[in-house]
């Protein structure tokens, strides 16, 4: 028998019981006593196939396959660039992760993308001894114009919201177009940048009270 105490993006602290079940296992930020999984942190309760983790609201970035992240270019090299993440190590874009074709003997590098770039990338190797990124995804981009504000990686899913109803509110309220790092940057361009500001940062201050999509709905209907 399974007795679900909490959803997928619920909030949690230390101590509380997210399933009484033996068919799930714990996972990152969590462990199991008897029957029953439990949280080791104040965080967001992740659920992926049968295993529970919680999302910390608060700590630093670590990549993971997949991730979308921002990154500004801060390093050319014969065979691609480095990027800045804003995590613990820097991140390589190989040559072979652009669309375009590049003959290196060739090419100027700081045509395709230049020291100080800003560009919107999928991390496709995360392990001990490498982190690549890609630009091959369809979503990847550089930014030329627009405005980067920073908010903590462990409040980017609050930000987002469940099945993206967050970020999606905020992008038909306010005619934004909106762009965010799963590190914690966050790239918007659009008539009402002042209200996409506000926003985050209520979001990322408030994250772990309920009703917060609401207040955000009545903050963009009454601007």
């Amino acid at each position: 028998m399974t007795d679900m105490l909490k959803n997928d993006r619920d909030v949690v602290v230390p101590g509380d019981e997210i399933i009484n079940s033996m068919d799930y296992l714990p996972g990152k930020n969590s462990f199991r006593k008897g029957n029953s999984i439990y949280s080791k942190r104040v965080g967001l309760v992740s659920m992926h196939g049968r295993v529970i983790s919680v999302i910390p609201l608060s700590g630093v970035y670590i990549p993971k396959v997949g991730d979308m992240v921002i990154g500004k270019v801060s390093e050319i090299q014969s065979s691609g660039w480095i990027a800045d993440i804003k995590s613990t190590d820097r991140a390589y874009l190989p040559v072979s992760g652009i669309r375009e074709f590049v003959d290196t003997g060739k090419t100027d590098m700081s045509k395709i993308y230049a020291v100080g770039d800003i560009i919107y990338a999928k991390i496709n190797v995360a392990n001990q001894s490498s982190l690549q990124l890609s630009m091959m995804d369809p979503r990847t981009r550089k930014f030329n114009s627009g405005r980067i504000m920073p908010i903590s990686p462990a409040k980017v899913p609050r930000l987002i919201g469940k099945e993206g109803s967050m970020i999606n509110l905020i992008k038909n309220k306010t005619n934004c177009r909106i762009n965010v790092g799963q590190n914690g940057l966050v790239w918007f361009e659009g008539d009402k940048e002042n209200l996409v500001t506000e926003s985050i940062r209520i979001i990322e201050r408030d994250a772990i009270y309920e009703g917060l999509t609401d207040r955000i709905s009545e903050l963009l209907e009454k601007a």
